[in-house]
């Protein structure tokens, strides 16, 4: 094994059964925000030009694999500079997210511990998810007065069907990893200790097979994926933007913090 590079918050290192392991290294809770997607972004990027990356184990260092945006903010230093995109408009979490979705390498994702609102949007990123009996996932979304993102509008029916997705964003539910599994919402369960390993057997078998065909078959079942994210989270933006100005929103987000029940009054 060699270290391919740092990206950030984001660790990636290359095995000789042509797998990458790329570990985010915000432990516990692994929270996400636009440096660290743009840091996947980047790092996913440069591993589709390694010919030593045939397929990639996506993981997290901690308790939990992504419990989620920080609504408490991570610093101030965070929100000093704003990025632009390459056409100098401000850039948002969900440029960085399409630039993820179109990345061309088969992806694996070991899930421990918490998969929390745009962490199942992260989740969701992935070909594919390993998960332990302890993982939870959760599209706690409407129980913050918030609309979904990340691109779940079109990843999360893709998975588990349409009624399934709308009873999971509806209600917010909490899932644990052995009903992911039997929903479709994870590929294989297996023990908490050895999540991460059975993750890398399933890459390591994508990774044997001819990388050109691997490749091109991707590309036929994926199609206009990423433009369908971009479309979707164009949607989800609009929407979140008009729900932050709600009193249910700040109702929601003080209830998390307090660790009670939310009075939402539809205002």
């Amino acid at each position: 094994m060699s270290d391919f590079g740092t990206f950030g918050d984001l660790h990636v290192t290359v095995d000789d059964a042509y797998v990458a392991t790329a570990e985010i290294r915000r432990p516990p809770n692994n929270f996400f925000d636009l440096a660290l997607i743009d840091s996947l972004a980047s790092a996913f990027d440069a591993l589709d030009a390694d010919p030593s990356c045939r397929a990639i184990v996506l993981c997290s260092d901690g308790k939990h694999f992504c419990a989620g945006a920080d609504f408490g903010g991570r610093s101030e230093q965070d929100q000093a500079d704003v990025p632009t995109n390459p056409d100098g408009s401000p850039r948002h979490l969900y440029d960085a997210a399409v630039a993820l979705f179109s990345t061309k390498t088969p992806v694996v994702a070991a899930v421990q511990g918490a998969a929390v609102g745009g962490g199942l949007g992260l989740a969701c990123m992935p070909d594919f998810r390993v998960a332990a009996p302890e993982a939870r996932f959760t599209a706690n979304f409407a129980r913050l007065g918030f609309h979904h993102g990340f691109g779940l509008t079109v990843t999360l029916p893709a998975l588990v069907g349409q009624q399934r997705a709308l009873e999971l964003l509806y209600t917010g539910r909490r899932i644990k990893g052995d009903e992911a599994v039997a929903i479709g919402l994870a590929d294989r369960l297996t023990p908490l200790g050895q999540v991460r390993a059975a993750a890398h057997e399933l890459a390591a078998e994508i990774a044997a097979s001819a990388p050109l065909a691997v490749a091109s078959i991707r590309e036929t079942m994926r199609g206009d994926l990423a433009q369908r994210i971009r479309d979707a989270t164009d949607r989800e933006l609009v929407e979140q933007d008009r729900l932050q100005r709600t009193d249910d929103w700040r109702e929601g987000v003080k209830a998390m913090a307090e660790r009670r029940t939310p009075n939402f009054t539809g205002t």
